[in-house]
């Protein structure tokens, strides 16, 4: 075979000139030609595939609003109980006379208003990150429990844990003991967002589920609810 570049003669097998090493016209003829990429599209719009847009309602802002303040509410109460009780107590007891009492009654209710406080400085820091399923896990522990006599008994339960892995590798695990629901709900291999400041999972691919769980209160709902039946937040199936 003659080279069209350089004009050296070649026998018909090879492929490429043994002088300048371009491809030889019958080379080029012999290569199979490529095989054509065909790219079906998607019939339809499934709404259950992807992740929603609706974690933009304004419902979901305006649950955390009032989930932040029930909860500096609910601590701002239990502060007044015990601020008042020990008051009560260092002035009909013996054993302990105000202020002392009223200082131990203060120390416990700021107590209780500064956890409220770094419960909600950590839901408000929290980050958004997508991740896979890697793994499920079912473990048997024990623990030591008391019981209405006092004693202390060893008591039997199970583990159910899912393990995530993030986009940036960082590996996550969720247990729930005694509880198989969560467990259940993923599989390996399920791509899944974590929603910031709520703190709840959406599944990417939920055609093939008849339950979702609310992303605001995690309350379990059929699939087709357009709504949670607890809190009324808008479901992530559309």
């Amino acid at each position: 075979m003659i080279c069209s570049k350089c004009g050296a003669d070649s026998g018909k097998s090879i492929k490429f000139c043994t002088s300048c090493g371009s491809p030889l016209p019958q080379a080029a003829q012999n290569q199979p030609a490529e095989p054509e990429t065909i790219v079906k599209e998607p019939e339809g719009n499934n709404p259950l595939i992807g992740f929603s847009e609706r974690i933009n309602d304004p419902a979901f802002a305006s649950y955390q609003r009032q989930s932040t303040a029930w909860s500096f509410i609910f601590a701002g109460i239990l502060a007044v109980i015990v601020i008042v009780g020990f008051f009560i107590y260092g002035q009909t007891s013996s054993e302990m006379d105000n202020p002392q009492a009223l200082y131990i009654g203060l120390g416990i209710g700021g107590m209780f208003l500064t956890i409220a406080l770094l419960s909600t400085i950590s839901r408000m820091t929290d980050k958004q990150w997508d991740g896979v399923v890697i793994d499920k896990k079912i473990e048997k522990e024990t623990r030591r429990e008391k019981d209405s006599d006092g004693q202390y008994r060893m008591v039997r339960f199970t583990v159910y844990t899912v393990v995530f892995k993030t986009d940036q590798g960082k590996i996550l695990k969720r247990a729930n003991d005694d509880n198989a629901t969560e467990y259940n709900y993923f599989e390996i291999g399920d791509r899944v967002r974590h929603h910031k400041v709520l703190g709840t999972l959406e599944k990417y691919d939920k055609s093939r589920d008849s339950i979702i769980f609310c992303n605001a209160c995690s309350t379990l709902n059929d699939i087709n609810d357009d709504k949670c039946y607890r809190c009324s937040c808008p479901l992530l199936n559309k």
